[in-house]
């Protein structure tokens, strides 16, 4: 029935308009009758001519009228006007991980260098540049200058010492001897003893070994060099653990309440292209003054031993999460002049997808990449406005394309 009377509408504006047009064509190109356009131009009255010209502009005026309001009934009973064209989305509750992005440099607690701690000549080098080593393995050995002969020495004198200690104690178990026999003996024994253990640390002093298991990454002193202990430049070896590697990261302290240990990280080394996945395992009790930060520190592991001591790493924290969260692409939000934020909502859809354009002002929180968390003015449900959002208008009809 609409349809109907929208048709009927058209026809009776076009007929009108055809009428209308014919009506001036004769007027304009009739014969030179009396009263005509011709003849009163033949004529020459200026006053006359003006006045058919006002009398034809009075009659324009009138049609223009008629037709503006043929144009406002078509316009609000024609079901197949154009409507703007829109594609939306369902907004849905999902989980929310917020990270903060810092960087930071990879170090150990077990790279170290190793110095003598006695003089003398590098008489034997065990290892060399990138081995393998277990904590206490022999690295090298330092000429002891005959103490190893003189402990050989300290030891049979301890065998004798050992004997005659047992002997004297066998006796006097038997009240054979006097007091002072056993008692000179036992000290004599544990003396030398004494001697021989003292002997022993001190010699084992020209060996330098392995603190902990690692790689040694540098050998610095060549077999058959004088070294002795001291200050830089007379270390041997540096020793490192590629094992017990971590990152420590100073954090702004407005992040102070959410990181914590055990929270989520992300590490991304830019040069290896690789990611690793990770846990805060400590977090600083100290601001620093100068750049209001605290230190956390991150376990890296590295099984592959491809991550070095002082390597860059970009680290994702994670600070915040909803397992709730509604989340919206950032290009669908606008802001008007008082500062706050808005999108359009489709609404009340039938089933050609023509529905309602709706402006709602939101509530946003934190954003991640180039989506942004919506707290409140957005329920899970609610389809909203994608591609032609800013082209809407509040309150007018949209047609929904189906993606």
């Amino acid at each position: 029935m609409k349809n109907d009377i929208s048709r009927n509408i058209k026809t009776m504006k076009t007929t009108l308009i055809f009428f209308s047009f014919v009506a001036v064509i004769m007027s304009a190109c009739g014969s030179k009758e009396e009263g005509s356009i011709e003849s009163l131009i033949a004529q020459g009255d200026l006053a006359a001519i003006r006045e058919k010209k006002n009398e034809i502009s009075e009659r324009q005026k009138a049609l223009e009228k008629e037709i503006a309001l043929l144009d406002s009934v078509i316009s609000a009973r024609d079901t197949n006007k154009k409507l703007p064209l829109v594609t939306a989305f369902q907004a849905e509750k999902q989980n929310f991980d917020h990270y903060i992005e810092l960087q930071g440099d990879v170090t150990t607690k077990q790279n170290v260098l190793i110095y003598p701690e006695v003089a003398g000549t590098l008489v034997r080098v065990y290892v060399k540049k990138g081995d393998r080593v277990s904590k206490g393995q022999l690295l090298a050995t330092i000429d002891d200058g005959g103490m190893n002969s003189q402990l050989q020495q300290m030891k049979t004198q301890l065998a004798l010492a050992k004997t005659t200690y047992e002997r004297q104690e066998r006796l006097w178990g038997q009240k054979i001897g006097s007091e002072i026999q056993y008692l000179q003996a036992k000290t004599t024994y544990e003396a030398q003893e004494n001697t021989v253990q003292q002997m022993q640390s001190q010699l084992g002093k020209y060996s330098m070994r392995a603190p902990f298991s690692g790689v040694i990454d540098d050998v610095i002193k060549d077999q058959g060099t004088v070294v002795s202990p001291g200050g830089p430049g007379s270390e041997v070896f540096r020793i490192v653990n590629l094992s017990n590697m971590y990152i420590e990261v100073p954090v702004p302290e407005t992040y102070i309440a959410d990181i914590t240990p055990g929270k989520n990280v992300k590490v991304f080394f830019p040069v290896l292209n690789e990611t690793v996945e990770s846990r805060v395992r400590q977090t600083g009790n100290f601001i620093n003054p100068d750049n209001r930060s605290f230190m956390v520190e991150i376990p890296v592991p590295n099984k592959n031993g491809t991550i070095k001591p002082n390597l860059t790493a970009k680290v994702q924290i994670n600070d915040y999460k909803n397992d709730e969260a509604i989340l919206i692409p950032q290009s669908v939000i606008s802001e008007n002049a008082d500062g706050d934020q808005y999108v359009f909502l489709a609404r009340n859809a039938d089933s050609e997808n023509v529905a309602l354009a709706t402006k709602t002002v939101i509530e946003t929180g934190k954003t991640q990449g180039d989506y942004v968390e919506v707290l409140a003015g957005i329920s899970n449900g609610d389809n909203v406005i994608k591609e032609g959002a800013r082209s809407v208008k509040d309150g007018q009809n949209v047609k929904i394309l189906k993606q």
